[in-house]
């Protein structure tokens, strides 16, 4: 799996993540302080977001793309300290293989 966060995210690449959410575009994107975006291949995805959403209070999204790969990306959003809480989390279980419940 690959990360990163963007912390104080622009309008713009708000907008991007907006147009790309799996949920669509009903819900609009504001007031965010931070997004964690993890890539990976689904079944670790839909791990990742378990995990995420467990570990403190972020909202999760998934977002469309068209990788030949079949990999998946997340969108992990809320305030700065949840959303590297909820990232800290998906690297820790990896490591330790706990992605299986």
């Amino acid at each position: 799996m690959e990360y990163r966060i963007i912390k104080s995210p622009s309008r713009g690449t708000l907008e991007i993540l907006a147009r790309r959410k799996g949920s669509g575009n009903g819900e609009k994107l504001e007031n965010i302080d931070a997004i964690g975006l993890v890539q990976g291949r689904l079944i670790e995805m839909v791990c990742a977001a378990d995990v995420a959403e467990k570990a403190v209070g972020v909202t999760v999204e998934d977002i469309r793309g068209s990788c030949p790969q079949n990999m998946v990306m997340l969108a992990i959003l809320g305030d700065t300290s949840s959303v590297e809480a909820a990232l800290e989390e998906i690297c820790r279980k990896e490591k330790e293989g706990c992605m299986e419940w």
